[in-house]
């Protein structure tokens, strides 16, 4: 379990999903009162639930090793979340009347990537495992 690379990968991307929900992704004002809103994983209901799913799903999905299918299920599942999560984070950005990115937007897309990441780790064991039944 530990010893496979995709492991780690799913560890760093549940690790950097659970920390959106503390760090924020963007900071504005929204409306003239030039009051500080944080935009973060807890701003709203689908935003804190995606947040959440996203880095349940990768921590579960790490105990799945010997069901390959259901790991590479669960691994684009977990990208078609987070593009949704970036997709809403999008839309709440238009609502801000100024504001800046936060340095910890980078998180969403360590998601990403360590995702993607791990899919392909999971993928390339499979086409492993594939071909070494194949030569018995």
């Amino acid at each position: 379990m530990i010893q496979r690379i995709q492991s780690i990968w799913l560890l760093l991307a549940s690790v950097c999903a659970f920390a959106g929900l503390h760090f924020s992704f963007y900071s504005g004002s929204v409306d003239q009162s030039q009051s500080m809103v944080f935009l973060n994983g807890m701003y709203n209901f689908p935003i804190s639930f995606l947040t959440i799913a996203i880095g349940t799903i990768s921590s579960v999905n790490i105990f799945i090793y010997k069901n390959r299918k259901l790991q590479i299920r669960f691994c684009l599942f977990t990208l078609l979340l987070e593009l949704l999560l970036l997709f809403l984070y999008w839309t709440e950005i238009k609502k801000f009347n100024i504001g800046t990115l936060s340095l910890s937007s980078v998180l969403q897309i360590f998601v990403l990537f360590f995702s993607i990441m791990s899919l392909l780790g999971v993928y390339k064991d499979k086409k492993i495992v594939e071909e070494s039944s194949r030569l018995r």
